[in-house]
Parts: structure tokens; C-alpha cells; sequence
């Protein structure tokens, strides 16, 4: 059975933080009520067409939900809003703008008056509270608060990342942060107010160059594609043209790595690269030494010696490349979603799951409003009373 099978999240959500973490409670089996504007909807819906149609970001955070529209600032809307919460919501999950639910009578105060079990989650870019509290917040401009791009990228040019990883973060925090609320309401009866911040999330993320820049020492150089602080580790390139991406952790792995991968142990106890740190300094000349090294291999050669070595080592993949990984295809880890343009991939939610259990919940990725009519119909709510609701704009 899957775990939160029976529980209900209610949820005024855009882009990708809130999404993502609803879509993880989906996964586990939650009905996830997504509200939308009606028209419109999660603005994400409208932020490319590469998927049949549809936008990539919507489609990857979205399945397995059902969408409500409703205009919330419509006072009959809002009625139903609130009946919606108080009589089905376990979890009510929000990422608008600062105090925005709260004026919309869904903080955590008035709704645990009304329902003490209740968990509520709240997600923005700075917190309840603070100087930054009313502040606008997107993945890029949490990036840069929480010092990410400044340690990302090359000497040059810092970076951002390729993935919203700002959201990514806040999602994960506020998924596990829900399912621990779950658990101490298991045990209490009382839910409980959660408050995440991105830029808190990310800013744990981005801890290890904090403390390796702690108490004013410099922070971590950037450094492409490379490892900052251990070396060699990052992509060095072959005689035909490819490149190999590979990473030594230990001197022992080092030692393996000169003899066997090289194939000149003595360079194991040339003093310059005795220890990491070592290695770092030195790193430009350990590169030329092992890029000299490579010259007579092909790509492939050099990935044989490094296999043998038991030296790490991975392929630079493409995304087409990831789409047909081998790993990926012998593991059974594509299944397929519905969505109003026809089925699509999707990856299975990482992690194990029973083959003889039903597994994670993958449902279609709604359109919007799909499901309204649905909903509405489950307040007791009849077909005339539905289309006048249409007619007024309220849903």
C-alpha cells in the first residue's frame, strides 16, 4: 500500500519549489488538490511547449494531482476554499507571495483554531519574518543570496546551476519536513506550522564552502567543471577528442592511479603530490602531466585503464545520452504518465519500492481544472450550482 494513501494536501502553488514537494507527497499516495487560477493557471504551465505541447517544468512537477480552479479573491470562492481545507485537508502547502495565504484566511493560526490537526507549509524566498521577508525571490536570485554562484563556474565567469536547484532544495526541505509533521501528529493529534525558507535550504546546501571559507580564509576557487579542493577530479581529455570525467579520493587510489593508470609509479612519490593538498597547488602541473599521459589513448582506453584501476570515472552525458542511459534501462526505472497531450516518460521516484506492492502512485498530469466540476460535486454542490458558480467567474 502506499504510504499516505487516505491523506489530503491542499495546495496554492506556482513554479517549482511547492510543486515539487506536492508532486513527492503524490508519489507516496497523497491526493494532492492543486488550486489554480482559472484561465490561466500555475504560471509554470506557460514556461516553454518542449513536451508535446505542454511545458517541461509542469509536466515533471505536476503528475498525479488534481486541478481546482478557483478565483480566491471571488468571496464565493473563497467560501469554498476554506470548505475545501476544513473539511478534506491533511496538509495545506502554499508558495505565493509574501502573506498571501495568511490574507486569504490560510495561516496556520486561524486554520488550527478551526482544525488543530492541520499542517501547514509555507515556502518563500527568505522566511516569515526579517528584513528580506517581503522581498521577491526566484531559483536564480536565491543562487546568488545564498553565495552558490559565487563558488560555481569558472575562474572568469561565476555560474548558476542547470537545475532550479534554489527550489529543488525548498521542495525537498518541505516534503520531509511534512511527513515529519505527519509523524509527531501520528503521535500527538496536533499538526503543526512549517516555515521554509529558500534561502535557508540552499544555503545548507552550499555549507561545506562555508566552512571551507570559515572565519575569513578564502572561499573555495571556482573552478569549471573540476573539483575546487580535491585533485584530480574533474574532466581531463583523451587523444581522440573525447573527454573522461574522473575523481580520486585517497592515496591509495593515488598510488593505483600512477602505477596502473599513468604507468609511471614513481610519480606516487614525487614530493610535489604528496597529499591533496599538495595535488591542489600543484594541480596545473599534474594536469599537463596526465593530459600528456592520455595523448596516444582514445577515450575509451583511458576509461579501461581507469576501470581496472578501480579509479571513478563517468561519461559527460548529454540529455539525449541520459534519456537512453543503459543503468536507467536495465533497472526498469521509465514508466509512463498521461497528459492532456498524450502519454510521456517519466522516471520512477527514487528509492525502492516492492515490485509486489503497487509502487508510487504515477497518475496523469492534469489539465487545468480538470477536475473541478469533481470537487465541487464532492461539497454537494449540483449541477446547477456548479454552472452558476462558471457563470459568476468564481471557478
Amino acid at each position: 500500500m502506499q504510504p499516505l494513501k487516505g491523506l489530503t494536501v491542499v495546495t496554492l502553488e506556482h513554479a517549482i519549489a511547492a510543486p515539487f514537494a506536492t508532486r513527492q507527497l503524490a508519489d507516496l499516495g497523497a491526493r494532492v488538490i492543486k488550486i489554480e487560477r482559472p484561465g490561466s493557471g500555475d504560471f509554470a504551465r506557460g514556461y516553454d511547449s518542449r513536451v508535446k505541447g505542454l511545458a517541461s517544468h509542469f509536466v515533471w512537477t505536476n503528475r498525479s494531482k488534481e486541478s481546482l480552479t478557483l478565483d480566491v479573491k471571488h468571496p464565493e470562492a473563497a467560501k469554498l476554499l476554506e470548505r475545501i481545507v476544513i473539511e478534506k485537508a491533511d496538509v495545506v502547502m502554499q508558495n505565493l507571495a509574501p502573506g498571501a495565504a495568511a490574507r486569504l484566511g490560510l495561516g496556520y493560526e486561524r486554520l488550527s483554531a478551526l482544525k488543530p490537526g492541520i499542517i501547514v507549509c509555507d515556502i518563500s524566498g527568505y522566511g516569515s519574518d526579517g528584513p528580506y521577508r517581503d522581498k521577491k525571490a526566484y531559483d536564480l536570485l536565491i543562487q546568488s543570496e545564498a553565495g552558490f554562484v559565487s563558488v560555481t563556474g569558472t575562474p572568469d565567469e561565476p555560474s548558476k546551476a542547470g537545475p532550479s536547484i534554489a527550489d529543488i532544495a525548498a521542495g525537498m526541505y518541505a516534503y520531509t519536513n511534512v511527513l515529519a509533521a505527519l509523524l509527531q501528529r501520528g503521535q500527538t493529534g496536533r499538526g503543526q506550522h512549517i516555515d521554509i525558507s529558500m534561502l535557508e535550504a540552499l544555503t545548507e546546501w552550499t555549507s561545506y564552502p562555508l566552512y571551507y571559507a570559515f572565519d575569513g580564509a578564502p572561499p573555495p576557487p571556482r573552478t569549471g567543471a573540476s573539483h575546487a579542493t580535491i585533485y584530480p577530479y574533474g574532466p581531463f581529455p583523451a587523444g581522440d577528442g573525447g573527454t573522461v570525467m574522473m575523481g580520486l579520493q585517497n592515496e591509495r587510489e593515488w598510488v593505483n592511479f600512477c602505477e596502473k593508470v599513468l604507468q609511471q609509479p614513481a610519480l606516487a612519490q614525487d614530493p610535489r603530490f604528496a597529499g591533496n593538498a599538495k595535488r591542489v597547488a600543484e594541480r596545473e602541473a599534474l594536469r599537463a602531466l596526465i593530459v600528456e599521459a592520455f595523448k596516444p589513448l582514445t577515450s575509451a582506453q583511458v576509461v579501461e585503464r581507469l576501470d581496472l584501476a578501480q579509479i571513478a570515472n563517468a561519461r559527460v552525458n548529454s540529455m539525449a545520452e541520459v534519456w537512453a542511459h543503459p543503468q536507467l534501462q536495465a533497472r526498469g526505472r521509465w514508466r509512463e504518465v498521461g497528459t492532456s497531450a498524450g502519454p510521456v516518460p517519466a522516471l520512477l521516484p527514487p528509492g525502492s519500492w516492492d515490485v509486489s506492492d503497487e509502487g508510487p502512485r504515477m497518475d496523469p498530469v492534469p489539465a487545468l481544472g480538470e477536475h473541478t466540476d469533481a470537487i465541487l460535486a464532492e461539497l454537494g454542490l449540483d449541477a446547477s450550482a456548479i454552472r452558476d458558480l462558471h457563470a459568476l467567474g468564481a471557478v
